[in-house]
């Protein structure tokens, strides 16, 4: 009876001039974003709406199609429809990934692919203004939040910051900030890639999908860049977003 009740903000009025499977569709979004369910969760079936709510299986299966779209859930073959796991990052204040997946619910973790020691290449040596021959920390590793892979990361950073990489646990940043190695601040890029093949064997997305690709550089209080990062990110999982005022 609780359940139900719950859904009942759901319903939609017949009165309206709007299309019912708008009304539920603009309702159901709304409820997603107000966090009625938690990432990951089952949404109730369409039997479930229609009972509950009145409405037709087509009402219903319209709606749940336009948030199918909007990437708001994630239908699984033979299980149900769930929450999508999706991040949504401002663009406003410098945030670290770990941190921002638990204040938003979800359980962050990371798979290392390379931590290694190599000389500084073009981009490292012009982004984090290196003398020829120098020595970078390559660091490549899985994004998780509660088990999906979200993004694939690359970092660099100069060898004498940090000169025993296999100590960096699931927080770069937290190690950073142990060491004294505080970012304050960053200029970020961001831009639209096509999966590769090897990035889509890594997230778990068909050759071509659409990512989000972030090129990071990381300054520390005294201006020195500290942190190159290129990360790809799922579109389908992780959005930025940004608040604009007149």
């Amino acid at each position: 009876m609780q359940n139900q009740n719950k859904l009942l903000v759901l319903k939609p009025d017949s009165d309206s001039a709007t299309p019912l499977y708008l009304q539920f569709g603009h309702k159901l979004a709304a409820a997603i974003h107000a966090g009625f369910w938690k990432a990951d969760d089952p949404l109730p079936s369409e039997r479930t709406f229609c009972d509950v709510l009145g409405i037709s299986r087509v009402t219903a299966r319209k709606a749940l199609d336009l948030l199918l779209e909007q990437g708001l859930i994630i239908r699984r073959q033979g299980s149900g429809t769930y929450i999508t796991p999706k991040l949504e990052q401002p663009l406003t204040r410098l945030t670290n990934l770990s941190e921002m997946l638990k204040q938003r619910g979800f359980r962050p973790s990371s798979k290392w692919l390379k931590r290694e020691l190599a000389l500084a290449g073009s981009e490292e040596l012009l982004r984090l203004n290196l003398t020829p021959n120098s020595r970078v920390v390559h660091l490549e590793r899985l994004r998780f939040a509660n088990d999906v892979v979200m993004a694939v990361e690359y970092t660099a950073l100069p060898y004498h910051y940090v000169p025993e990489p296999e100590r960096i646990g699931e927080s770069l940043y937290e190690y950073m900030r142990d060491a004294n190695l505080t970012v304050v601040r960053a200029i970020q890029n961001i831009g639209a890639v096509n999966a590769t093949e090897e990035l889509a064997q890594l997230t778990g997305v068909p050759t071509g999908t659409a990512m989000l690709h972030l090129t990071r550089v990381g300054y520390l209080e005294d201006g020195t860049a500290i942190e190159l990062t290129h990360s790809w990110f799922r579109s389908d999982y992780y959005d930025f977003v940004v608040e604009l005022y007149r």
